[in-house]
């Protein structure tokens, strides 16, 4: 990684512009009209990639200084697939209020904050107060990412296998912070029948040993059908499986789907189920892994989310906007729909602009948008 100016830097006059005296009247300007930092400043293009290193995909707890490399393949991504700048910044401590507290003062430098591999429950607290404190874009791309590629791939493989959302019977194993995410905007897309399941099984109000925010999970979702049992017992005569939660799926509880069934087994770099037992069951599956069709990539989503928000000068990253990001995806494989193209590639070139035209609008629909 670099960084390097957009104009050239060839003499004193270069230089004069560039720093003193020149930049003197762009600081004086913004100080009499701080907006001006919107077109004067790399501000509007700039997303922080914030960590604390306590949930790396794959390795989990390596705190910051090894989570690093992470960030800055994070950046890399920004920049190649949606021309946007990342900043990776690992900080040494995992306080909550520390972290809120660090991200509000570095918060004017940049036009957005993507948290990143940041320990559930804490990841949820942290996003939600930084949302409530800042008027920019703030997103755990380990939760809305994943969502909402996962919903991408599901909406075609429902096309698919001609299931509608209402009457869709949908398991997601793993309570975590993308297992609540996709819980989320599944019910925004129209799932109504969504059991999602932790260790000990169904996470439903009836337990005793809930987390605030399993609680409020069980409300959306296992208590409104009554749905209880371990994943062998929600899998029973299931539709969809989403499992983001590592482990192994035993083949007897995936014999027991209903036909045509969709397994989304996104754990990496083990999927909860390989995709040759998957097939024997399942007529969609879709994994993590790049070396499978059907990729649940976030790489897919998140640069066209900034982009487009970064775009819109948009204040947050709202629910619409998401599901636009979603539908947009789904929308590039159109008739080449198949079994084993449901979600584009992120090699696509239609992606980006496709994703980030659609949040665009989405954030000057839902009244975010400062332009």
């Amino acid at each position: 990684m670099q960084t390097v100016a957009t104009v050239a830097l060839d003499g004193k006059d270069d230089l004069s512009l560039a720093y003193t005296p020149g930049v003197a009247l762009v600081c004086e300007a913004i100080a009499a009209d701080p907006s001006l930092s919107r077109h004067y400043t790399w501000v509007p293009n700039v997303v922080a990639i914030i960590t604390d290193g306590t949930a790396v995909l794959g390795l989990g707890d390596i705190g910051p200084s090894a989570a690093m490399p992470v960030m800055e393949g994070k950046a890399v991504l920004f920049k190649q697939f949606g021309g946007v700048d990342g900043v990776p910044i690992c900080l040494d401590t995992t306080d909550t209020e520390e972290i809120i507290e660090t991200v509000v003062r570095l918060a004017p430098s940049f036009g957005g904050i993507n948290l990143e591999d940041i320990s559930a429950p804490r990841c949820f607290e942290i996003e939600d107060r930084l949302k409530e404190r800042l008027d920019i874009p703030v997103f755990h791309d380990d939760q809305h990412g994943t969502a909402v590629v996962a919903l991408a791939a599901l909406k075609n493989a429902l096309k698919l296998t001609g299931r509608a959302p209402a009457t869709t019977r949908v398991v997601i194993s793993g309570a975590g912070a993308a297992g609540v995410a996709i819980a989320k905007i599944l019910i925004e897309a129209g799932i109504t029948d969504l059991a999602v399941t932790d260790r000990k099984g169904v996470v439903h109000s009836s337990r005793g040993d809930l987390t605030p925010v399993k609680k409020a999970l069980a409300e959306i979702t296992a208590d409104k059908t009554g749905r209880s049992g371990s994943l062998a017992d929600v899998l029973d005569g299931a539709d969809v499986y989403l499992g983001v939660s590592g482990g192994t799926i035993p083949e007897e509880d995936i014999a027991r789907m209903a036909p045509e069934s969709i397994i989304f087994a996104m754990a990496n770099p083990t999927p909860e189920v390989h995709p040759d037992v998957a097939h024997k069951y399942a007529r969609v599956v879709a994994t993590g892994r790049s070396d499978f069709p059907n990729q649940i990539n976030n790489v897919l989503a998140f640069p066209g989310i900034f982009r487009g928000a970064f775009d819109a000068h948009a204040t947050a990253i709202t629910e619409g906007m998401k599901l636009a990001a979603a539908n947009a995806l789904a929308e590039l494989v159109g008739d080449d729909l198949a079994a084993d193209y449901v979600i584009p590639s992120p090699f696509d070139p239609r992606v980006g602009p496709a994703v980030s035209t659609a949040v665009a609008a989405a954030a000057r629909a839902d009244g975010v948008a400062r332009a």
